[in-house]
């Protein structure tokens, strides 16, 4: 795997981690009974963006790291999938 292919696939892996990472610890405005002018009451009261970035990025290491793993040093990959039609440039 090259350089820019691993960097991508992380950028992918830590997207993904991230949507699962954002409702954690969620408190709406209406739960914190701190309601601000212009917003709506299911609004987040602090966001911790910080701290959900350090999640998403400590998750996102280690599923690459599983990835990594199985695709490069196992060898793991789409040619093993032997029950799935596969194009004639691929075989």
């Amino acid at each position: 795997m090259s350089l820019v292919s691993g960097l991508a696939v992380y950028f992918i892996i830590w997207w993904l981690s991230l949507f699962i990472v954002l409702p954690f610890g969620v408190r709406t405005q209406a739960e914190e009974r701190d309601q601000r002018l212009g917003t709506t009451a299911s609004a987040p009261a602090k966001a911790m963006m910080i701290r959900k970035a350090v999640a998403t990025s400590i998750l996102a290491t280690a599923l690459f790291a599983v990835f990594y793993w199985a695709v490069v040093i196992k060898g793991y990959g789409f040619d093993l999938l032997s029950f799935l039609p596969m194009p004639d440039s691929l075989k």
